[in-house]
């Protein structure tokens, strides 16, 4: 059996940060240096996106970070031309690690005469020659299935399992999940289950797109610790009514677990001003100064389950124990216990 090369890993500019921090725990895991790849991904006057690779990649395994977050399009183009770009180089496998799948929820045609636009993004990635996809909490799971490769989805439930544990482990007793909508029953259920909670439903009736007409919370929630479970926060308007209803409803607390920030527009400003004790959201797309200043948003890492995932897919073992949050708790001992 050959023995497996080391990956490499190159970033775009979408998440720079994050990028370093899972070149630095691959470093800790594999006890040498392993940096990212040297390379200059930069615009002309125009716009135009160009990319060159400064080291030999040829036969490499090759991991591009990049989330597609704000600006979508931007990032997206950088992948693309990234892929393309180690394609030619004649990498032997490139891997698009997509912390933030973005476009995922343009995923079927809600109306006529309307894209799915996750098919598209899906099929832009393949013909740039991407041939395996990392992401984490995709919006709609189905998506896995626009691909004609092997996409690894991985999920933040057992990161938030430890961290549900550590934070309320004299409350457990009193905490509730919620899910903020129907579609999100299977994601609450999944972090119920986990940690031995109870599930509770805000359901809500849209009057027109953007705009939440009223809701209604199915099951009771009087003097009980509320965590909201999403995968998407962006404005932030339809949680903070939430977490407004579920206090209303006799709630204790609220607090809400969202995989991915967002946090366009006035969510931040939202957030600060809102019922809401506290917002944990990972670090898969980057904070800005506001997210990082306010007093109610705490980001917890994923280096250390992407650097994992990457050492499991380079060396050729499982993926699917990143699904257990026990399995977790080596990779994040220090920040949480191992014991939780």
């Amino acid at each position: 059996m050959p023995t497996p090369s080391e990956p490499k890993l190159i970033s775009g500019n979408a998440n720079q940060t994050l990028a370093k921090a899972v070149s630095r725990r691959i470093s800790m895991h594999r006890g040498m240096n392993i940096d990212l790849l040297d390379a200059r991904v930069e615009r002309f006057n125009d716009g135009e996106i160009f990319v060159e690779v400064y080291e030999n990649v040829r036969g490499e395994d090759m991991y591009i970070i990049q989330p597609t977050s704000n600006p979508a399009n931007d990032n997206l183009m950088e992948l693309l031309i990234i892929a393309d770009a180690l394609r030619r180089s004649s990498a032997d496998r490139i891997t698009a690690v997509i912390p933030y799948f973005g476009y995922a929820r343009q995923d079927r045609r809600a109306k006529a005469r309307t894209p799915i636009t996750a098919k598209l993004v899906a099929n832009m990635l393949v013909e740039a020659g991407v041939e395996r996809i990392l992401t984490l909490d995709l919006h709609a799971t189905q998506i896995q299935g626009f691909f004609d490769i092997p996409v690894d989805n991985l999920y933040a439930s057992p990161i938030y399992a430890l961290d549900v544990k550590h934070h309320f482990k004299d409350q457990m007793d009193e905490i509730m999940v919620v899910s903020p909508d129907v579609g999100g029953v299977a994601r609450a259920r999944d972090l119920a289950q986990r940690i031995g909670a109870p599930l509770s439903i805000v359901d809500k009736r849209r009057g027109k797109p953007g705009e939440v007409a009223e809701m209604t919370v199915i099951g009771d929630v009087k003097d009980k610790v509320c965590l909201i479970i999403d995968d998407i926060v962006d404005t932030a308007g339809t949680l903070c009514k939430a977490a407004q209803v579920l206090m209303e409803n006799g709630a204790k607390e609220v607090h809400s677990y969202i995989t991915h920030g967002v946090l366009s527009g006035p969510a931040v400003d939202r957030i600060s001003k809102s019922v809401m004790k506290n917002l944990v959201i990972t670090d898969t797309i980057e904070a800005t100064d506001a997210v990082k200043a306010a007093p109610n948003i705490r980001i917890v890492p994923t280096a250390p389950m992407f650097a994992q995932a990457i050492i499991n897919t380079a060396s050729g073992t499982s993926v699917s124990s990143l699904f257990d949050h026990k399995a977790l708790g080596p990779i994040y001992e220090g920040l949480y216990s191992s014991e939780e």
